[in-house]
């Protein structure tokens, strides 16, 4: 299968091998053309990997992965071109953190989301929210002595629900699905409890798991 990434960072870079190495083709997107991260992760991964520009990805496979910076989102996606993302899987893994304070924040929440925000903008593809809660060394095949940990996720669309939480297997992942896309509200903020717990203990190497009876 083919998935086109929009984002050349940590998180978009490890979710490109991530597919890589379950044998899918991968297109990493970068504003321009030419960007350098991403000819060099084409060059490093061989022929199922390529560069691009974000809409290129986005016109690249069934399913995208936004992984841009989160306040960065809309101006990402006007230039993926919404049209191209019309009735694709797109996996959002970003969170509307603004950093300017020093301490990381939420820009959006309470009554809105940044996953809220990413389904309005591209209203003809099926949005969910995942992989937001948990740093990008563990989004693939996580290693944790309790065992698999949890992934939740959000959308409003169940069969791209079901194929994101069958994709979450591959990866190593158990899937919780806590409904539609405004549920983004609580994971975005479940992010910043990650985010708080790593700020408290430096340390980068704790996931989610919700036990049950």
């Amino acid at each position: 299968m083919k998935v086109g990434v929009l984002g050349t960072g940590d998180v978009g870079r490890a979710l490109g091998r991530a597919f890589l190495t379950l044998g899918h083709e991968v297109m990493l997107g970068a504003r321009e053309a030419d960007n350098p991260r991403a000819r060099a992760f084409a060059a490093e991964h061989g022929p199922r990997a390529s560069a691009g520009t974000f809409a290129q990805a986005a016109e690249f496979g069934p399913i995208a992965v936004l992984a841009t910076r989160g306040l960065a989102n809309e101006n990402a996606l006007r230039l993926a071109g919404p049209e191209r993302l019309v009735g694709k899987l797109v996996l959002d893994v970003t969170n509307p953190l603004d950093s300017s304070a020093g301490v990381p924040r939420l820009a959006v929440g309470h009554t809105d989301s940044g996953g809220e925000q990413v389904q309005r903008l591209l209203p003809g593809a099926r949005v969910v929210k995942v992989f937001n809660t948990v740093g990008n060394p563990h989004m693939f095949r996580p290693d944790f002595p309790g065992g698999p940990p949890d992934m939740f996720i959000a959308g409003d669309d169940e069969g791209a629900k079901r194929q994101v939480s069958e994709l979450l297997r591959d990866f190593g992942w158990n899937a919780i699905d806590l409904g539609g896309i405004e549920a983004s509200r609580l994971l975005e903020a479940l992010c910043l409890v990650w985010v708080t717990y790593a700020v408290r203990t430096n340390t980068w190497n704790h996931a989610f798991k919700l036990l049950t009876k």
